[in-house]
This record gives C-alpha cells, structure tokens and sequence, in this order.
C-alpha cells in the first residue's frame, strides 16, 4: 500500500438495496410504501409500457392505494430538451417519491427528473465539468426505487445518470451518490420482450462496465482528497468491487450469447439483469475508463447510425455498441499496467488460461464476444472514418472525470492509436 500522507488510504463501499428473482416487480407497491411514498411519479419507458412490461409494477402501485403519475415521455439515450420535459413534469406532478420502469434512459430520466425536482436549477448546473458546472446536491433526494427491463446499464444500482448533448456534440454526466436510487427490483420475467440487439447492446455493456472497473487503477494510486467531500464518486480499483465485477465478467461470458438468442431464456436473461446489477455496484466503486470515455463522442458526435434491430425510428449509437468498438484496442494499451490482471479478466469472461504475455488475451476474449452476439464490427462501421478521429479525440479528451480512472493514463496520440485500431476490429 501507498504512503497514506499523500495517496489515498480508504474507499467506499456502497450499494442500491436489491430485490432480484422471478415476481420481484409485484413487491413494487409494498416497497414503495415501505419507502414512504403516497404520490408516486412513475417513469416508464414508453416501449415497456406498449408491450405490457409495466403492468405487474403498475398493479401493484395501484393496489397499494398509492397515488401515480404517468410519465412515458422517455427518451433512448436522452438529451438534454428530453430530459427537461421530464423534470417540468415532475415539478408540476409535485411527488413525494420515483418509480423508474425500463433500462438505463428510463432509469437516468426519473433520477435527472428527481434530482431537479427535489434541489432545482437547471440540468447543466449538476452536470459533470468542464461541460457542466458540476454541483453536488445539498441533501438526499426522493426515493426512487428502479425496476430494470434490460440486462445492461446497471443504472439501478450507480450513482450516474448518462445524457445527450447534440449541440455539444457529446455525451457527458451528472455523477453523486444522491443519485443512486433507493431500492431496485430486478425481475428476470421483465426482459422477455426486450429484441436481442438491445439486450446485446445492454449486455457488451456490462461487460464493459466489469472490464473497465476490473482494470481500473488502484484506490491507493490517487491523490487524497483535501476533504471526504471532495472524494469522487469513481474511487477506482479496489477489493470489494473487483469481487463484483469479476463475477459479473463470468456471468457476461457465461449467459450473454444465450440471453441474446432468445427472450424465453430467462435464466440467461436473469443472470444477465443481475450482472448488471453487480457490475454497477462494482463501477459504481471503481469507476469506468478508456472505453466509456471513447464512447461519449462516438455516440455524441454524429446522429446517423440506425440499428436495425432496435425499436423506434431514432438515430442513435446504443450505448453498449459505442462502449465495445474500442474497448479491445483499450485494453491492449492498458495491458502493461497490469498484466496479471488483465489475463484474470480474460479468465473470467471465457474460463480459459492464458500465456503471461498474452496482451491480445482480453482484446480477443471481446471479439469472440461482440461477433457471436452480432456488435458492430468497429468505429468504422457506426458511420466514422479516418478523417473523424481528431474530433472524436478531443471529445475523448474531455472526459478527464473517467480518464483519471485508468490505470494508463492515455496521452492525445495513445487515443489517436486506441481510435485507429478501432476502426476495424474484423
């Protein structure tokens, strides 16, 4: 362990409370009141809500006699104006408490909406700098209590809510533990629906989200903080998260290629939604890096790539897409950091064994990965070229809050070349 006078000597450990197993989402009300909640406002994904998903949350609200407000205005990968409404909404509903039902933009939009409810002001005051101003919330928010659909974002047990910036041309964040919500319920019987790509999209995510926390620097490599309140949310690798975030690794490589298959698979399904769930208290620790910081702009930069496997007609990078397409080259230059600790992480995700420099371990793990389940094939084919790469670079770049995280910190030319490798990845 490091000198403590001048590295940090501590890290937290925190947690959403979890509720996970087949009819979780019919506790929904009992939890609720539980909570304190008598006006609930209760987001919902408005393709959730098309396809019956709700309805065992939504019964079960009603038959606890709690009063709701329906809001279904949510946004895939929100932005800014998104997002907006749904604050106004709230502040006119005037709740005591949150329900979220839907994957992470549902999640993201009842913690933005709860958030600016409970404190006020304006979206950019609360989101991370440089974009935003980066305030901290006063005091404690409304009670969320999140219900997943998709086995991806993890969103139900993190501290971070993701939006879209267009005019930016990038995406960014609003991170405190405020944010975390209050109790999850994951239901495995609620991802039945949800198509393969997005539980594909949502489920290279986690893997990501394990990976990166997994290989994220270690809490005793960054700098004291002058105060607890300056200690940041990202804390970086430490014993508690790796235990997550490996288990969620093996669970990624165990059951994603199933999940993807088929809605009936729902032991796949389910252990999908539950590593998310893990990962996300596992990142929600440690932190993200390279991968997620590249994604920002590529999904940010340009509004062109349609996914056909995805409902609705927005133009949009999903999320999970945008993380995998550069995580391999990431991860070949993160490689000497920690070369042990990259070949476990391969180890998780495919239970094989590895030669002890193998950089290629881990990057070809996620290939194998990222064919079978149907990913894009690279930067390249989101709609990017050669003649992007500064641009995405310097959207990269600003993303210093995860790049601080990464146990090899990336100069401008290491991004150039993380960039380039990624344009092609078969």
């Amino acid at each position: 362990m490091t000198d403590g006078a001048a590295h940090e000597s501590m890290f937290t450990i925190e947690a959403t409370p979890v509720k996970f197993g087949a009819g979780a989402a019919h506790d929904a009300g009992w939890e609720m009141r539980r909570l304190g909640g008598q006006r609930v406002f209760v987001v919902v994904d408005p393709e959730v809500l098309a396809r019956g998903v709700a309805r065992p949350v939504l019964d079960s609200l009603a038959e606890a006699g709690l009063d709701t407000v329906l809001y279904s205005e949510v946004e895939t990968e929100p932005g800014l104006a998104a997002l907006e409404r749904a604050v106004a909404a709230a502040r006119e509903a005037r709740p005591d408490a949150f329900v979220a039902v839907g994957g992470g933009s549902a999640i993201d939009t009842a913690k933005v909406a709860n958030l600016l409810y409970t404190h006020g002001g304006d979206i950019m005051d609360y989101v991370n700098p440089p974009v935003g101003r980066g305030l901290k919330p006063p005091s404690p928010l409304r009670p969320l209590l999140a219900v997943p659909t998709t086995a991806g974002s993890g969103s139900e047990a993190t501290t971070v809510a993701i939006l879209d910036l267009p005019d930016l041309k990038i995406k960014t964040g609003i991170s405190h533990r405020a944010l975390r919500p209050a109790q999850a319920l994951v239901d495995p019987e609620l991802s039945r629906a949800a198509p393969g790509a997005v539980i594909a999209s949502a489920g290279l995510d986690v893997v990501c989200h394990a990976a990166e926390s997994f290989l994220s620097r270690p809490y005793t490599s960054r700098p004291r903080p002058t105060s607890p309140d300056e200690r940041p949310p990202y804390q970086s690798s430490n014993p508690v998260a790796d235990l997550w975030s490996a288990q969620a690794l093996r669970y990624g490589g165990q059951y994603l290629r199933r999940a993807v298959a088929s809605g009936d698979d729902t032991k796949a399904r389910g252990l999908m939604m539950l590593s998310a769930t893990m990962a996300g208290v596992g990142f929600g620790s440690a932190g993200v890096h390279i991968p997620h910081a590249c994604a920002y702009p590529l999904a940010g930069l340009r509004h062109t790539y349609r996914d056909p496997g995805y409902p609705g007609d927005k133009n949009f990078v999903p999320h999970g897409f945008s993380v995998i397409v550069t995580a391999p080259a990431a991860f070949r230059f993160t490689f000497d950091a920690d070369p042990a600790k990259h070949l476990q992480a391969a180890t998780c995700l495919t239970g094989r064994s590895y030669a002890p420099d193998d950089r290629d371990a881990l990057p070809r793990a996620l290939l194998e990965l990222m064919r079978d389940v149907g990913a894009p094939s690279g930067v390249a084919a989101l709609g990017y070229g050669e003649p992007d790469i500064p641009a995405l670079i310097d959207g990269a770049f600003k993303q210093q809050r995860l790049l601080a995280v990464a146990p090899k910190q990336p100069s401008r030319d290491d991004l150039e070349r993380i960039f380039r490798e990624s344009l092609h990845n078969w």
